[in-house]
């Protein structure tokens, strides 16, 4: 990532995460008269069109700043993360999950990037933020070990619930947290989810809802989860010989929503083939990609910074 792109993904993500409308509302009424103020529900999360943008747009911000401690919108950022992550805002947040409205509430792409946004707070080493998320990160990841414990098969989708995907994000909240817990609980169950799966039907992809390629972010987690000799034989019954070969995807109108997210789709297999070690495939589809982040219409800007920053920072991770 350049600091260019950095300052270009700041100056996205902080217009989104205090921008309230339009806002999409996921909420479970369990009575009449029900206030659904969203700033008022979630005072940390209430921007960028959708909760589980709005974290994952907070963990923009902090991952920007702790690659680029110099960056021109540091300040900015700083102050709105002092608003955003404060104890009485987490604490609104953590309520809300405990509420009866909340016990599914963004399960499990949101709770993943929740936890992620902590793990990337961690590493930047802010006490004062990662302290006042704890007790949210903590109650999310219960949640998602008993999930993933519990749930007898996976979801493959190409979106949201994608539980790859989540495991992805948890699992590096865990090892950098220290979860030993939940670790435990995404390894054994990645292992029974998709050890025994073969010949991924990669010429299906995608499917005009995905922002997730099933069959490469299931590889990117078990080259997590299995030994470096163990995952390449899986990794070679797995995935077809000619993957890496895969063309960015084609979006034909880039102000609707649902194929905005081939924009995604891009973003999120560079993420996974430089994970996997494709860097030519992932070059392919960054290029196709980047130029639609930012600057186009908000069904895609309110998100794709996140993505975009995930694959370009993908080789800068680094726990404390």
């Amino acid at each position: 990532m350049t600091a260019e792109q950095a300052n270009a993904f700041a100056a996205a993500a902080l217009a989104n995460v205090v921008r309230e409308y339009p806002r999409h509302v996921s909420h479970l009424l369990t009575g009449p008269g029900e206030a659904l103020s969203q700033r008022s529900l979630h005072p940390a999360f209430y921007g960028s069109y959708d909760w589980h943008s709005a974290v994952h747009m907070h963990w923009t911000l902090v991952r920007v700043l702790r690659l680029f401690p110099s960056l021109s919108a540091g300040k900015n950022i700083a102050e709105r993360l002092d608003a955003h992550l404060a104890g009485p805002a987490i604490s609104t947040e953590l309520r809300y999950f405990q509420s009866p409205a909340g016990r599914t509430f963004e399960r499990p792409y949101g709770w993943a990037w929740l936890l992620e946004l902590q793990a990337e707070l961690l590493r930047l080493g802010n006490a004062r933020w990662s302290d006042a998320v704890h007790p949210l990160a903590a109650e999310l990841a219960r949640r998602l070990a008993a999930f993933v414990n519990g749930a007898p098969y996976p979801i493959r989708a190409g979106n949201h619930g994608n539980t790859a995907f989540a495991c992805l994000l948890a699992l590096d909240y865990a090892r950098v947290a220290g979860d030993s817990r939940l670790s435990s609980s995404i390894i054994e169950k990645a292992k029974a989810w998709y050890g025994a799966d073969r010949d991924a039907p990669v010429a299906y992809e995608p499917s005009l809802d995905d922002f997730l390629s099933p069959a490469l972010v299931e590889a990117a987690l078990m080259r997590q989860v299995l030994p470096a000799a163990e995952f390449g034989r899986w990794l070679a019954d797995f995935l077809p010989a000619d993957a890496e070969d895969l063309q960015p995807p084609g979006v034909a109108d880039r102000t609707d929503a649902k194929q905005s997210h081939l924009d995604g789709l891009a973003l999120s297999r560079a993420w996974c083939f430089m994970k996997l070690g494709y860097r030519d495939a992932a070059q392919r589809h960054l290029a196709a990609a980047l130029p639609h982040v930012v600057g186009g219409h908000y069904v895609g800007e309110h998100w794709l910074a996140s993505f975009a920053t995930l694959a370009l920072s993908e080789e800068a991770l680094k726990t404390p």
